[in-house]
């Protein structure tokens, strides 16, 4: 970390973010404490919020809403016939089985899902796109890539490359199956 950062951000000619006020003012305040971590956290924290607000916006212009993109794109990856178990939804998205029974239920009134009864077991039940729910996250997900194209900006390829694989090396320890 620079000696420089006192008050605000050094003023070397490079752009600087709110990041950089942040944590100079927590070194001018802390110096006793190592605040290198909020270099990189709070920048992905900043920019998750960023991305969700956009990813709302995209997913609004579709008249859907964030877990119902979710849902959907859960559905969309399986392949055709797009159709997957209650419980398959739930690994998918993490989240409960009242609230996936919930969510299934609100898509089916809007004509997005539909349950069929699963041909391997006769109690079981599978919850497949419907023609509307395929064409609404097919668009949904091509608006996604394009907001999300824009938020990434002027960032060259390579330099996204690189980003992935950081973010990635960052995550794995956090998506391993033996993380408790």
């Amino acid at each position: 970390m620079s000696s420089n950062l006192v008050g605000m951000a050094p003023d070397d000619g490079t752009p600087h973010d709110e990041v950089d006020r942040i944590v100079a003012a927590w070194q001018r305040e802390r110096p006793d404490l190592d605040v290198r971590p909020l270099e990189v956290l709070s920048r992905v924290s900043r920019l998750a919020r960023h991305l969700d607000l956009a990813r709302r916006g995209a997913f609004e212009r579709h008249d859907l809403e964030t877990w119902e993109f979710d849902v959907l794109s859960a559905l969309r990856r399986a392949g055709a016939p797009y159709r997957l178990s209650p419980g398959a939804l739930l690994t998918l998205t993490l989240v409960t089985s009242g609230t996936m029974t919930n969510r299934i239920d609100r898509l089916a009134d809007k004509g997005l899902v539909e349950r069929q009864p699963s041909p391997d077991d006769r109690r079981g039940v599978l919850v497949q796109l419907t023609p509307s729910g395929l064409a609404r996250v097919d668009a949904a997900f091509a608006d996604l890539l394009d907001t999300e194209r824009t938020l990434l900006g002027d960032l060259a390829e390579p330099d996204r490359t690189q980003l992935a694989a950081l973010l990635r090396e960052a995550l794995l320890p956090f998506d391993s199956p033996h993380t408790p």
